[in-house]
């Protein structure tokens, strides 16, 4: 009797512990960053600042808060216990509201705080270590030796460490206040160093060994202006003070003076979150690339369970949704590492930060961007780009997951069966839709812009005072703020000239065949919504894949395959007018749709010469034309002065889009700076037309 009693209870526990998992609350304690802009925000009188790093600095406040990570149940009540804390410590806990709670560290050690929820469906109770340190100073910085206990006494001799280090030590984050004080503003001071150092108090005074309370040991004393030779005077008479007098290790990672009793890695934290970067990277006006990083797509954590792949994450292919929808996962794509997803959670979720984009230990790359695996610069149709430059890091996320034209030959199986939704790339490189034998036009917006998506898409913000500052434009990676109705149009001027809208982008035809020649926009919306009316059902403004996967029609899974390139593109046209064009109207024609008035095919209108890019040049230059027929074309460049210098195309040449090349190398003999001309003679071979036209470039050596 008694060994059943005993089966039924340890049966009982099991299938509590089961029911347990599938709560509907579940707690967390989050480590919240507070950054100077969000303590003014939040109206927080402590006037200090935290990373969100469960390993802190003694004697400045950690702020958290409670979360249900099961669901979207509301927490109806939240209970926060100090559980226990470091012999000596007076710490309690102060209550901000009803999720939230406060406390300041006074010494050092371990504070254990514990958390119970309830929400309607029930309870849980968790528990969160943090620990309070004083900072140790990384070592080795500039020449100097790392003596005990600085980071680089024990990581010197680890290749990782060292491989590190050697990018650190060359970084801006490194040298910041060395460079500062040395050519710095005249204006520089010690606020200034609060971002530029390890461990200076900011803003509540503290005593934890950071690089305000050294130099108060040894004597040092800020006086400005910055001039050449006040590093070398700090380095020689202040030589202790240098392995702080840099944004080091701590910084990012948490105060070592616990870490490096013993080597306890929980004792020192690596993390993604964008909150490490806040204190610093987030104080409007002047640094505002955090707020504005918050205020784009990419501030916002996206999490679905279908991310949890398993093994299968670990292929690092267009097929991985974690490394696109986690910072941790891309991370490991760019340095050629796997993430293995199994079991994984809202609660193993890194957000898109900061670091994912940039490595904070720097490396060669422009503004340390993250480098592209070798291989990885392809479409999923195999399609290789070389063109993108910076903006070739979005690449990796922002293009179809899958291969048009043999994809759109298996079964539609639901609404998402498609390419995926971020096609950004293909559609900017006019590649990967799925086609019905012809060729498809495109424009040569890709070539017109050095950085691709970094050009348009982060120009400056607007001035300050205006509603629209810091939600377009730089890190927010948007151009337009619906708040506002304003769209940022900067990085267009130089190519389109002043333009207010993307209604301002006027098409060269109706091509949606509504009888008006209206925007880029307007004529795509036009044809989304033929090609909607045109696809099973048929004959409303309604799609119904299941309709669609009983047609076993391969042109109608191709059009509705394009259909969701253009839909989910979402730039209506204006990363690539023609190819969007073309791939709408060659899908309506395939499937029978109207295309236009006439239902004529419409070509380009008209034989056009656009400005070389670069220009200025050295050496090299790309000219770009369109032919609306067939054509004998001449490109040749000229001196001021008339005389040819290069004859660059002649032949004859089709219809479309086409590029040549001037590289001044190949010009047979030295060409010195200055103005030339290229000109442009095309004759229809059908005789329907003829072009003439010269432009000027800049030759600057």
């Amino acid at each position: 009797m008694k060994l059943k009693q005993l089966l039924l209870f340890v049966l009982t526990i099991v299938l509590s512990l089961m029911i347990n998992s599938t709560l509907a609350q579940r707690a967390k304690i989050v480590n919240e960053w507070m950054s100077p802009h969000r303590l003014e925000t939040l109206q927080f009188t402590t006037n200090s600042i935290a990373t969100g790093l469960d390993v802190v600095a003694n004697q400045t406040y950690v702020y958290l808060s409670a979360k249900n990570i099961a669901g979207t149940d509301p927490i109806l009540s939240a209970v926060f216990t100090l559980l226990s804390k470091p012999a000596g410590s007076a710490t309690v806990l102060e209550n901000i509201d009803p999720s939230w709670v406060q406390f300041l560290p006074d010494v050092t050690g371990a504070y254990q705080v514990g958390l119970s929820i309830t929400t309607a469906s029930g309870s849980h109770d968790t528990t969160k270590t943090i620990y309070a340190a004083n900072f140790v100073g990384v070592g080795n910085f500039d020449g100097v030796t790392a003596t005990y206990p600085n980071c680089m006494t024990c990581h010197q001799n680890t290749p990782r460490f060292i491989e590190i280090f050697n990018r650190w030590k060359d970084s801006g984050h490194a040298n910041m206040f060395k460079n500062r004080i040395t050519t710095g503003p005249s204006i520089y001071n010690t606020d200034c160093m609060k971002c530029h150092t390890t461990g200076y108090d900011y803003n509540l005074p503290a005593s934890n060994n950071g690089f305000d309370d050294v130099a108060a040991q040894l004597g040092w004393v800020w006086q400005g202006p910055p001039n050449a030779g006040k590093w070398d005077t700090l380095k020689t008479q202040y030589t202790g003070l240098v392995n702080r007098a840099t944004v080091g290790c701590e910084s990012c990672h948490g105060p070592g003076g616990e870490h490096a009793m013993g080597g306890n890695v929980n004792k020192i934290q690596i993390s993604l979150e964008s909150g490490v970067c806040s204190p610093c990277h987030d104080s409007p006006w002047r640094y505002n690339k955090y707020v504005q990083w918050q205020n784009s797509a990419h501030g916002e954590p996206v999490w679905s369970g279908s991310f949890a792949q398993g093994t299968a994450s670990q292929n690092n292919n267009l097929s991985n949704c974690i490394r696109c929808h986690d910072g941790q996962g891309f991370v490991n794509f760019t340095n050629g590492l796997t993430t293995n997803t199994t079991g994984w959670t809202r609660a193993n979720h890194t957000h898109l930060s900061c670091q994912t984009c940039h490595d904070p230990h720097g490396n060669t790359n422009t503004a340390s961007l993250r480098f592209t695996p070798a291989g990885s610069d392809t479409l999923a149709n195999g399609f290789q780009y070389t063109t993108g430059g910076t903006g070739q890091l979005c690449f990796n996320c922002h293009k179809g997951r899958r291969n048009a034209d043999t994809y759109s030959l298996t079964q539609v199986t639901s609404a998402f069966w498609g390419p995926h939704y971020s096609v950004q790339t293909d559609v900017l490189l006019g590649k990967n839709a799925a086609s019905f034998g012809n060729p498809y036009l495109s424009s040569p917006h890709n070539l017109a812009t050095e950085h691709s998506c970094v050009t348009c898409h982060m120009p400056a913000t607007t001035e300050i005072g205006n509603p629209d500052r810091d939600k377009v434009g730089g890190h927010t990676f948007a151009l337009y703020n619906p708040e506002t109705n304003y769209y940022h149009t900067t990085s267009c001027v130089p190519c389109h000239g002043q333009k207010n809208s993307w209604d301002d982008f006027i098409a060269r035809a109706d091509y949606d065949g509504n009888g008006i020649i209206e925007s880029i926009p307007k004529e795509v919306d036009g044809l989304l919504k033929a090609l909607r009316i045109a696809l099973p059902p048929a004959g409303i403004d309604s799609i119904a894949w299941q309709m669609i996967r009983d047609t076993n029609d391969v042109n109608i899974n191709k059009a509705y395959f394009n259909y969701q390139i253009m839909k989910n593109e979402g730039s209506k046209g204006m990363h690539n007018a023609m190819f969007t064009f073309d791939v709408l109207r060659q899908s309506l024609m395939a499937i029978g749709g109207m295309v236009s008035v006439d239902d004529a095919p419409i070509t380009l209108v008209e034989y056009s010469l656009f400005q070389n890019y670069p220009n200025p040049f050295n050496p090299t230059t790309t000219i770009r034309y369109s032919l609306p027929y067939e054509s004998n074309v001449k490109i040749s460049v000229y001196s001021i002065t008339g005389e040819r210098v290069m004859e660059l195309v002649n032949g004859v040449q089709s219809a479309g889009y086409h590029q040549a090349v001037f590289n001044t190398s190949s010009a047979g003999r030295q060409l010195a700076s200055g103005v030339y001309l290229y000109m442009i003679e095309a004759n229809s071979v059908y005789g329907n037309g003829s072009f003439i036209e010269t432009k000027k470039m800049i030759l600057i050596k």
